[in-house]
């Protein structure tokens, strides 16, 4: 009788571990694709010169993008970082942007279809900050930091 007790304790423990989902798109990401849509045209995005990570933790975003010769080039020097919070529910990942070193992109929300194939998160929506006349579809594809 002892023995099918701690059986059974053992299967609701193990179950109860297993109920809770891991929410996908947490983690650290680094950024291996970018393309943008503006009206008729859709050009790639990203620079092979920087590296960008996005950090996801369960109730916040960051990222930050610097150039890979440590700024020591002044024309190609670059660093850009923000961040906030978001929302994710189902595929629908919204971004509270809270923070971000040019101060015009500041509290506006960015809404994204995201999805985690592997060890690539792909994200997809609209950039739209009407004071600065940027209105475009981005894709991004992230691969998974270990």
């Amino acid at each position: 009788m002892k023995k099918a007790i701690s059986i059974l304790i053992l299967i609701i423990t193990m179950t109860s571990c297993n109920s809770e989902k891991k929410n996908p798109i947490e983690g650290t990401w680094r950024l291996i694709s970018a393309e943008t849509t503006e009206k008729d045209s859709t050009f790639s995005t990203f620079n092979k010169n920087t590296k960008m990570i996005k950090i996801i933790n369960d109730s916040h975003f960051a990222f930050l993008n610097h150039d890979l010769k440590n700024g020591k080039d002044s024309t190609t020097a670059l660093y850009f970082a923000g961040g906030g919070k978001y929302t994710l529910k189902d595929s629908i990942y919204t971004e509270n942007l809270e923070y971000f070193n040019n101060r015009n992109w500041e509290n506006n929300k960015f809404e994204f279809v995201v999805k985690v194939q592997n060890d690539t998160l792909i994200q997809k929506g609209i950039e739209k900050v009407e004071k600065l006349g940027v209105d475009h579809i981005i894709i991004e594809k992230y691969v998974r930091e270990k």
